[in-house]
């Protein structure tokens, strides 16, 4: 029931502000040159699934945050186990991990815009230095968390560097590569989306700058709201799969039931 109750709060506070916005564009308290109206977004976005001519967009961006998510999430995760478990080498590479992690990625952009060109490839490029380094710092300290005694208790039963990984480190670090997976599909989706909006032939984001090219405010928060409910139609997918293989997790006190 609390679940229900929290739902039904933001379905309302959502059809509140959105009542509270067609009023004041209506009636002249903001103008709707800059911030369109809800039920103009609405009918655009009605008519871009009526006719289909969203869809070629959604694909492209869809294919691009996918092959962003997989190779970024894999990478992450593969690259924060090898280093947990090797401290030396971790050791070695933390001052150049930091040095990347500090480059602003927007500035890659155009970077992989002229090692890669316009298509798919620049875009999966971007969103794999996003979601790279969720994956990757989660996955590393999710392996750190593990606790020393259960290590110990593992080995004296003669468990080996296989098992461990597969009993002890894997299952521990679970739930930290879970809780970057859902972080990681917005910046996968942020990096597919705007490296179409600074230079690209499809996609969302193409859509957006299009828009916005043409000072067409109603096509920009169309596009927004698109990608929005995209992002978390994703997140509660990811959601779901993480409860499902995550069952054997104890609930915490006064979670939802």
């Amino acid at each position: 029931m609390r679940g229900l109750r929290v739902r039904l709060w933001q379905l309302g506070l959502l059809l509140g502000f959105l009542a509270w916005w067609e009023w004041a564009s209506r009636t002249g308290r903001i103008d709707p040159f800059f911030f369109s109206k809800p039920s103009d977004i609405a009918l655009r976005i009605a008519r871009w699934f009526g006719t289909g001519e969203i869809y070629p967009h959604l694909y492209i961006t869809t294919l691009e945050m996918l092959l962003a998510f997989f190779f970024g999430t894999l990478l992450g995760v593969a690259l924060g186990l090898w280093l947990a478990l090797a401290p030396s080498v971790a050791a070695v590479l933390d001052p150049y991990i930091k040095a990347l992690n500090a480059i602003p990625r927007v500035v890659l952009a155009p970077i992989f815009t002229l090692w890669f060109g316009l298509g798919v490839l620049s875009k999966v490029a971007l969103g794999v230095t996003l979601v790279f380094f969720v994956a990757f710092f989660n996955t590393y300290q999710g392996v750190k968390e593990v606790s020393p005694v259960v290590l110990q208790n593992a080995r004296l039963l003669g468990a080996r560097r296989s098992h461990l990984l597969r009993h002890v480190y894997l299952p521990s670090a679970a739930s930290w590569i879970f809780s970057s997976l859902r972080t990681s599909i917005g910046f996968a989706v942020i990096g597919a989306v705007v490296g179409e909006y600074l230079g690209s032939a499809a996609g969302l984001g193409y859509v957006i700058a299009q828009a916005e090219g043409v000072f067409d405010t109603t096509g920009v928060f169309a596009g927004m709201v698109v990608l929005m409910a995209f992002v978390l139609a994703l997140d509660a997918l990811v959601g779901r799969v993480e409860r499902r293989l995550l069952a054997w997790r104890p609930r915490a006190e006064g979670g939802e039931g």
